[in-house]
């Protein structure tokens, strides 16, 4: 069998696999097995009921899978290789048509899954959708709510997607979409990212992988990756219909809204290759979304700031609410320019702590003992009132929230009462 550069079998060279040997059940169970193995190392196989392809899930749950797909050892060298394919897209090769089989029972051969008890139903969560309009390309993930093999509801936060859906919708008309579920883990981080309108994710991802292989879709002619595991044609409507309750990354439920209805054409399947699945609140989750917000973050405070040794979103703010960001200081009001310009790099931030480069933001206890020991919030807390958040945030009052940053860092004329004791090796 060839294996192409964007296939996700070609990612899993290398990679420990763990195969779950059972049939799971489209309810709760995928979740199950998500969670107990996520982070643990391994990629998990299985396979769902009515789905004609096996799945994957944890494929890039952790930064080791990261920056193997990166080809990277290091933060920087990442955040770099990243911000790089960005500013510098490259354009997509032309592949012929692989063979493909149109799916037996539409939208129902793929992993539509509850993943939480309280959802709306059934979900495709890792759908890449790719849309053009007036010479404008687009490629973004969205979640799809199942509602039979021909029909779903979609949700389209206001961004890229949004826009040229809403122009279709004033001309009367509705917008094709492909959408691709099951591709190179590099494909599906450069649909998650928000580059400029009109800069082409799919380009980006090109740039990353040094070149993309794409061939037009069946129906509406947009480009696929050539190893995507499955391919649906279809609408969105200009009728909307109730999505959700759905968890998302903070673990709370989204709640339900009125997003546009899908029309599904047709859906093809290359059944040599397994689709994907993300469960929202996971791991995998909080690495897709904050991962690009990290190299963002890492290259605004790096104008501020002399070095910057590391940017986390943490996993428990879903990778997008909490940053932790350890730094190097020439002066003494170097933290607090670091906390504005973490705030700016990512405007969903809601809770930012700098810290020196002697403590790793990878380590809660770490982080805890230089709050405990470094800061003094009647001078070392940074209050921002009303200002836009993420939507996210159920705490928040109509995307407006309180933005705090704490600056956990030591004086540069420190003395010895701000190290933290070290007992040598003997």
């Amino acid at each position: 069998m060839h294996i192409v550069e964007a296939s996700i079998t070609r990612f899993m060279e290398g990679v420990e696999v763990k195969r779950i040997d059972k049939m799971l059940s489209r309810n709760y169970e995928p979740a199950r097995f998500i969670l107990e193995w996520q982070g643990r190392g391994p990629i998990i196989l299985f396979r769902v009921e009515g789905a004609e392809q096996d799945s994957v899930s944890n494929l890039i749950d952790t930064r080791r899978k990261l920056y193997k797909a990166l080809g990277v050892g290091s933060d920087i060298e990442a955040y770099k290789r990243l911000l790089d394919a960005i500013s510098n897209p490259q354009g997509l090769l032309r592949a012929s048509t692989p063979e493909l089989r149109e799916a037996k029972e539409g939208l129902l051969s793929l992993p539509a899954i509850r993943f939480y008890e309280k959802e709306g139903g059934p979900y495709i969560s890792s759908g890449i959708f790719v849309a053009c309009l007036d010479d404008v390309c687009n490629a973004s993930i969205h979640r799809i709510m199942v509602l039979s093999r021909d029909k779903g509801l979609v949700r389209i936060v206001p961004r890229h997607l949004w826009r040229l859906y809403k122009t279709a919708v004033e001309r009367g008309e509705d917008l094709p979409v492909t959408i691709i579920v099951g591709v190179n883990p590099l494909v599906l981080l450069s649909a998650a990212l928000s580059p400029p309108y009109g800069v082409f994710e799919l380009e980006v991802a090109s740039r990353l992988l040094g070149g993309l292989e794409c061939y037009d879709s069946p129906i509406h002619g947009n480009p696929v990756p050539l190893g995507a595991s499955a391919v649906i044609e279809a609408r969105l409507t200009r009728e909307m219909g109730d999505e959700g309750p759905y968890v998302d990354a903070l673990m709370t439920y989204d709640r339900v809204r009125k997003q546009p209805f899908l029309h599904v054409d047709g859906v093809y399947l290359n059944l040599d290759e397994p689709t994907h699945v993300v469960m929202g609140g996971g791991l995998e989750h909080a690495i897709l979304m904050g991962f690009p917000r990290e190299a963002q973050v890492w290259e605004s405070v790096s104008r501020v700031v002399p070095r910057v040794h590391k940017v986390r979103l943490t996993p428990a703010s879903g990778g997008w609410l909490h940053a932790i960001i350890s730094i190097d200081k020439v002066h003494d009001g170097d933290g607090k320019n670091a906390i504005m310009a973490a705030f700016t790099g990512h405007p969903s931030l809601k809770h930012v702590v700098v810290v020196d480069g002697d403590v790793d933001p990878d380590d809660p206890f770490q982080v805890e003992w230089a709050i405990a020991t470094r800061f003094q919030a009647d001078r070392d807390l940074v209050l921002v009132k009303n200002a836009r958040g993420s939507t996210l945030d159920p705490s928040g009052r109509e995307g407006l929230v309180a933005k705090m940053g704490l600056d956990a860092t030591k004086p540069l004329n420190a003395g010895l009462e701000y190290e933290r004791g070290r007992i040598p090796r003997g």
